[in-house]
């Protein structure tokens, strides 16, 4: 890597469809680190550090006030070109996001897809963040620490190995770097710009987000045509982080054509590929590994079936989200008494998205269609399911 490049890594097989991931105001690359296996199993990913975050050098952007997002998209699109790719699918966080949606509307030739997590189209008062701006610049990020627990995520979140290192990222970035970006968020506004956006756009929006509430990836889903909406309930502005089952599968539903695109092979190989990395994310690697496992000669034919017809062709369809799909599947299930099935979907569906709460309304509508009997047992189930997670943690 030269000088005039971010630092990033790549990750996943080389010749995967590319997906590049942007990171978050005062974090680094690793912010990402939930998601790489999942991703990086069907794409090259690659990952990349903000000036003066993590390995970058803070004078990729100038110090003078003047740094703008599409200062940000052209170090970006460097790296792309340094790949050789035209097109690219592009995730990002924060001002990691606004990156994507800049580069969504301006190069719409390059951007093949685009998801948003817990960004906007602007970050409100632009002299608020002038303001910041100049705190950093006199007394470094440490002035930023206390107030990032309760923003990036809960408290108790904060007290975990994963989120003391997250704060120890802010602490390691460079004041001049961080302040760059301050400016880059005053100057920015994309509100005009959404309407431009071509590509598949997947918005994500963490409930109890202070920094950028859901109204704001309301709007940006309101105003990007086609744009597809997911809240995250219990996730604050880092949502990958602390809700990162969800997210890696809201990413890999909106990414799952670009597994087996219309350059791949629609073979059983390919379907079962794509099926088993939407498997593992729904129902989880621990679930999947002890199920391939058990596979026998006299049940191999049948996990080859379920894998390339129930999670190949159908889990990986563009025509629901995952939360719905799991919806329809718990009710299924209920209304025929598949309670072991049903317990592993209710897992499921919490990885999906869906509260405790809102499984409960699930049941609650099955017991009407589905018959009473049937819904309590239901219940049972998962209680036994909830109890279970709760003993684990």
């Amino acid at each position: 890597m030269t000088d005039d490049r971010p630092h990033h890594d790549l990750a996943g097989p080389p010749t995967a469809p590319p997906l590049i991931l942007g990171p978050s105001i005062g974090t680094s690359l690793a912010v990402w680190e939930p998601q790489l296996p999942a991703l990086s199993r069907a794409h090259r990913v690659l990952r990349w550090d903000l000036p003066g975050h993590g390995g970058s050098p803070a004078a990729l952007l100038p110090a003078d006030g003047s740094a703008t997002i599409d200062a940000l998209a052209a170090l970006v699109l460097r790296l792309a070109d340094d790949q050789g790719w035209e097109r690219f699918a592009y995730a990002g966080i924060s001002i990691g996001g606004a990156v994507g949606l800049h580069l969504a509307a301006h190069h719409p030739d390059r951007v093949s897809r685009l998801s948003v997590v817990c960004s906007s189209a602007r970050f409100g008062d632009p002299a608020v963040w002038r303001e910041r701006a100049a705190l950093v610049r006199a007394e470094g990020t440490e002035a930023m620490v206390a107030s990032r627990p309760g923003t990036w995520f809960s408290h108790r979140f904060a007290q975990s190995p994963v989120g003391a290192a997250l704060i120890e990222d802010l602490r390691a970035t460079d004041r001049a770097g961080y302040a760059a970006c301050c400016d880059v968020l005053a100057a920015y506004d994309m509100t005009a710009d959404l309407e431009k956006i071509t590509a598949p756009t997947l918005v994500v929006a963490g409930r109890d987000d202070p920094a950028t509430p859901p109204a704001h990836a309301r709007r940006i889903a309101d105003a990007v045509p086609g744009a597809s909406l997911l809240e995250i309930a219990g996730a604050a502005h880092l949502a990958g982080v602390e809700r990162p089952e969800a997210v890696t599968a809201a990413l890999l539903a909106h990414l799952a054509h670009l597994a087996h695109n219309a350059d791949a092979p629609h073979d059983d190989a390919s379907r079962h590929a794509a099926g088993m990395a939407v498997r593992r994310a729904v129902l989880g690697d621990a679930h999947v590994a002890r199920a391939v496992a058990r596979t026998t000669p006299f049940t191999a034919r049948f996990q080859d079936f379920i894998t390339r017809y129930a999670w190949g062709e159908i889990w990986t369809g563009d025509g629901l989200d995952r939360r719905t799909r799991s919806c329809i599947t718990l009710t299924a299930l209920i209304a025929h008494g598949h309670d072991a099935e049903l317990a592993m979907h209710i897992r499921a569906a919490l990885t999906n998205g869906l509260t405790r709460e809102e499984i409960g309304e699930v049941l609650l509508q099955s017991a009407i269609y589905c018959g009473v009997p049937a819904a309590n047992s239901a219940f049972a189930t998962a209680q036994r399911v909830f109890d279970e997670l709760d003993a684990d943690n």
